[in-house]
């Protein structure tokens, strides 16, 4: 990657955790407000809600965090080695946790009348959306290790070439 577009990437990773505090410091306290204040099924349905909508920005945080950690590095040159699988695996794990929230939040939905099942249903169909991604990431780790395994063969070679010279 080169300048320009780790750049790029680093204010998108910026702008996006700015927006995430900005979401969980002043529109979730709104959503609650506006949950406690509604009448019907959906108002005792409102701490559960919150909650999952909260822990779901934590888990887009965590991963972002983790992307500008293997962005970093990336550019030092260390991002073929063991080091990178910790942030990888929490990425893994990040999109794990947000598909079960989502999930969640369906079953939270879908008693009573407050919410069309279609909605529920599209819900359940983002879970599994997130899910995937969650299983690309998992590919995506599995092409790492093999690029790592590359490497250290490589360096092996090297010093066995430079022994021999």
């Amino acid at each position: 990657m080169g300048k320009l577009t780790v750049g790029a990437l680093r204010v998108v990773l910026v702008a996006l955790l700015a927006g995430s505090v900005f979401v969980q410091a002043v529109l979730v306290p709104l959503l609650a407000a506006d949950l406690r204040g509604s009448d019907g099924d959906l108002a005792s349905r409102g701490v559960p809600v919150v909650v999952i909508v909260l822990l779901g920005f934590v888990a887009a945080e965590v991963v972002m965090v983790c992307v500008w950690r293997l962005v970093t590095m990336m550019r030092r040159g260390t991002v073929f080695s063991h080091a990178s699988f910790r942030y990888v695996d929490v990425v893994t794990g990040a999109f794990v946790a947000a598909a079960l929230l989502v999930f969640a939040l369906g079953v939270v939905l879908a008693p009573g009348e407050a919410v069309a099942p279609g909605v529920v249903l599209l819900v359940g169909g983002v879970g599994v959306a997130v899910l995937g991604v969650a299983l690309i990431v998992l590919v995506l780790r599995m092409l790492l290790a093999q690029a790592v395994a590359r490497d250290v063969e490589a360096h092996r070679m090297r010093a066995e070439l430079d022994e021999v010279i």
